[in-house]
């Protein structure tokens, strides 16, 4: 098969635009900021791990400057872990649908992923109707920066 044939012509307009996003000597943050400016979108959304509010709550300060930006956490719906994942599961679990579907209700054009678990990410992206992006991955044993295997 061709590879050009892979992409559509949506595919190509968001690698268009994100080339464009690009800025040399710039943090990821601005990158974002840049593919949503030249995009025209004007609602972000947030789906983060209730562990990184305070990173959260930060990021949605810088980017409210220039867009509507709704937050959630994965704590959202309280749903109780053993109905979902057996009875010696205790407490309550993550929500990644319940995520997708806040940011839906919403109406976000972007989302931006922050620290969700493996699974929780995958399901999230799964479920998510605007695209989506991850600023941050969840890694515990190198403080959300899984390169530094590679620097050990």
């Amino acid at each position: 098969m061709e590879q050009k044939a892979l992409y559509n012509d949506s595919d190509i307009e968001i690698m268009k635009i994100a080339e464009n996003a690009l800025a040399m000597g710039e943090n990821r943050i601005v990158e974002i900021r840049n593919y949503a400016k030249l995009s025209g979108l004007k609602r972000i959304g947030i789906a983060n791990c209730i562990s990184l509010q305070k990173e959260t709550n930060y990021l949605k300060e810088i980017l409210t400057e220039d867009f509507d930006v709704y937050t959630v956490d994965c704590r959202c719906g309280k749903l109780p872990a053993n109905e979902y994942l057996g009875e010696e599961v205790k407490g309550v679990m993550c929500n990644p649908a319940g995520q997708a579907q806040y940011l839906e209700e919403n109406k976000t054009e972007l989302n931006i992923v922050m620290g969700l678990c493996i699974g929780h990410d995958i399901v999230f992206a799964s479920k998510s109707k605007a695209p989506s992006t991850t600023l941050i991955v969840k890694d515990r044993k190198h403080k959300f920066n899984p390169i530094e295997i590679f620097n050990n």
